[in-house]
């Protein structure tokens, strides 16, 4: 008897290589893959990992205003006239600008300085300015006259005591008349209000024009 023959005759089933698979066993591997590629997309997901590759939008960029005007070089000011330079507001920040403006010559001295300047920071940005990003908080109601018997010289008063006015409006005053070589003194002015309290030195320094909320002061300035 062969040994590829059962005792009774029948052929023995041996194992063959090279076999086609079953049907039956075909479709089980198909299903289990099909769950492995189920489970890794599930894995994926809860990994954080996007599953989609449609973009998100994050909205416009944050804008950014120059802080410069676009009338190019400065003109020679017209004949009884001159430039000045004052502070405005742009980017929450104290940027110089020039004006122009004219001039009495028949009245002249540090008062009539003062008033010109801030009649100049009072007065509205023009459209060039504004798209520039320029503005300015001091109040229209604002003036400025001399010193009051007994004050320092090169006193100014204000017709607000200036530390009642808003932050960056005494930043700008005093930054523009600190560096006026007609009002100033070693980049600092005194400023008194309207009433008896006596008059302060304030200062105008790098950390003023950056954060104008802060307005350095000597303090009081004794009365002689």
């Amino acid at each position: 008897m062969r040994r590829s023959e059962r005792a009774d005759g029948t052929p023995r089933r041996g194992r063959r290589t090279g076999r086609p698979a079953a049907p039956g066993n075909r479709r089980a591997r198909a299903v289990a893959a099909l769950a492995a590629v189920v489970a890794c997309t599930a894995l994926a997901a809860g990994c954080g990992i996007r599953s989609t590759s449609v973009p998100v939008d994050a909205g416009a960029a944050p804008s950014r205003v120059p802080c410069r005007t676009s009338s190019g070089q400065a003109s020679a000011p017209p004949q009884e006239s001159i430039a000045v330079r004052i502070y405005l507001v742009c980017a929450s920040q104290l940027v110089t600008v020039e004006r122009t403006v004219e001039v009495d010559e028949g009245r002249s001295g540090p008062v009539l300085v003062a008033e010109a300047l801030l009649d100049e920071l009072r007065r509205s940005p023009s459209a060039d300015e504004r798209r520039a990003g320029f503005t300015t908080d001091v109040p229209s109601g604002l003036r400025v006259g001399g010193a009051h018997k007994g004050d320092p010289t090169g006193t100014l008063r204000l017709s607000e005591q200036p530390e009642d006015l808003p932050a960056e409006s005494l930043a700008q005053v005093v930054c523009s008349y600190a560096e006026s070589e007609a009002l100033g003194t070693g980049g600092s002015v005194v400023l008194g209000g309207p009433g008896t309290y006596a008059p302060r030195a304030y200062l105008c320094t790098s950390e003023t024009k950056s954060r104008p909320d802060n307005v350095p002061t000597l303090g009081a300035v004794e009365l002689s």
